[in-house]
């Protein structure tokens, strides 16, 4: 883990963005498509640690993303192209436009300060979407990737933020995958060479020593 200082540097306020990845209802919530990695996300604390980091960061004036994957309900433009699209077009719950969802699952807050950014295609929170537009329009820096999943979206989102030159870090206790050894592993084995893992309080102590900063005598 880096030392706080470290982190601290990374964790600018004003240079860092919290991503969350499919903290949606359709993903994690308790009527999910994918049941498992719902209960993964929910019993390894990680979804709610991901509310936490949220929490912080919107006491702490951190820039809050939200990358939510859904489809139209006549698929059109969506991929067809690997295992994992024909899979989720015979789950029973399917993410689409305009349905719960597709909605950001409690107990995450929203507010009105936060992004909310959809995609109808592909696997990654970034390429392709408005993620990157908006980083770059938001002078980030630093991008704290949470949320799910460890297997796909994670890294993807991890691995794009690096090749377009942020500085990653990964809150590796509010990341969730199946099976549920995977997750640490991932992290371990891969992420850890490309981002700066941390715990979610790690995060949190830096986000709020800038409150501190910002707080009157």
């Amino acid at each position: 883990m880096p030392s706080s200082v470290q982190l601290g540097d990374l964790l600018d306020a004003r240079h860092t963005v919290l991503l969350t990845v499919e903290c949606q209802r359709g993903v994690v919530g308790p009527d999910a498509a994918l049941p498992e990695l719902a209960r993964a996300a929910r019993s390894s604390g990680a979804l709610a640690n991901v509310a936490r980091l949220v929490a912080g960061a919107h006491e702490s004036g951190v820039q809050v993303i939200h990358a939510v994957a859904e489809r139209r309900p006549d698929g059109r433009g969506a991929n067809r192209n690997a295992r994992l699209f024909r899979a989720a077009d015979r789950l029973p719950v399917r993410q689409l436009t305009g349905t719960a969802a597709v909605q950001v699952a409690p107990p995450i807050e929203v507010t009105d300060e936060d992004f909310v950014v959809r995609r109808l295609h592909g696997l990654s929170p970034i390429q392709g979407t408005d993620v990157d537009a908006l980083l770059r329009n938001l002078g980030c820096r630093t991008l704290v990737v949470a949320g799910v999943s460890a297997n796909v979206a994670v890294p993807n989102a991890v691995f794009d933020a690096v090749n377009r030159g942020y500085t990653a870090v990964v809150p590796a206790d509010a990341v969730a995958g199946v099976p549920s050894d995977y997750t640490p592993a991932m992290i371990r084995h891969t992420l850890a060479l490309v981002a700066t893992v941390a715990t979610t309080d790690e995060v949190l102590a830096c986000f709020a020593r800038r409150v501190g900063r910002l707080r009157p005598e």
